[in-house]
């Protein structure tokens, strides 16, 4: 009797500590490319798997750890893949499963691509509950312009921009960026900040910037503010800034940035944010530190 004790035991503690369904937060960004050696865009997708939502496999006393198998692809309206690629993702290992925050996963690929029309797909899957998986579907269009200024997408960031990064996937334009996962400010998130790529403005012209958060359903900006810049000379310039939410009730809102002369607006560009000051949101990753 003992001994069946002993077994039953071992058989509880090495259950998985079970979770709800995965999810999969995908970020996309669109980007000109400056090699022209290279036709095409660059395209970063940004892929979070917030870790409440993953199985905990006991591997030791008081050392537990997940996994999830992450397959990233993006096809052609013809069917075939433009990009395909299966990635194994595993977070820390944790000593107590029963803590309300855990480690997210984060991946993140940087491509180029000629202009066309694309779907791109972000499959999730919970490697100890094979059932459990989560799919993602977002359409991708790229269409360059070589002489009207235009503005890349928006890159929400969970923290400042930093300048004097090294080259990786997480810079651009010499800037260290922290993206905030879904666009989703939550606890403790009071500000936004932002980093967007102007092209083909005039060199040492001065042009300004306009920011405006409108909530859903609204016909009136929540916020607005303004700022300017000076084209540089043979390569982008990039924008980055900081936006108070603090005072902005939670909800979800479109975010809006135009570039202006005295005269005309010369090109826009916008974004979807969530504020849930109630909720937690999965960190943003960044290059690691030295």
């Amino acid at each position: 009797m003992r001994t069946f004790y002993s077994f039953l035991l071992v058989l509880l503690l090495s259950q998985p500590a079970l979770a709800a369904q995965p999810q999969l937060l995908l970020d996309v960004a669109r980007f000109r490319n400056t090699d022209t050696s290279v036709k095409g865009n660059v395209v970063e997708i940004y892929a979070t798997v917030p870790g409440q939502w993953l199985t905990y496999m006991r591997r030791a006393p008081k050392m537990y750890q997940a996994a999830v198998t992450l397959t990233l692809e993006i096809v052609r309206p013809n069917g075939q893949a433009a990009y395909q690629e299966i990635i194994t993702l595993k977070p820390p290992v944790l000593s107590d499963t029963t803590a309300a925050i855990k480690n997210s996963l984060s991946f993140q690929k940087r491509l180029v691509l000629p202009d066309g029309t694309y779907s791109i797909r972000g499959l999730v899957r919970d490697q100890y509950r094979g059932s459990q998986q989560a799919l993602v579907e977002l359409p991708l269009v790229l269409a360059s312009t070589d002489t009207k200024p235009m503005l890349s997408d928006v890159v929400l960031l969970a923290k400042p921009a930093a300048r004097g990064a090294e080259a990786s996937n997480f810079s651009r334009g010499g800037f260290s960026l922290t993206r905030a996962p879904g666009g989703v400010y939550a606890r403790g998130a009071d500000k936004l900040w932002l980093y967007t790529e102007l092209y083909n403005a005039a060199p040492e012209q001065e042009v300004q910037l306009r920011y405006r958060l409108r909530q859903t359903g609204s016909k009136t900006d929540a916020l607005a503010t303004s700022g300017a810049t000076r084209g540089l000379p043979g390569r982008p310039t990039p924008i980055a800034t900081e936006l108070d939410l603090s005072k902005l009730p939670p909800g979800d809102y479109t975010l809006t940035v135009e570039v202006r002369t005295a005269k005309q607006l010369l090109a826009t560009q916008s974004a979807l944010i969530r504020r849930a000051p109630a909720e937690y949101a999965p960190p943003g990753a960044a290059a690691p530190t030295r």
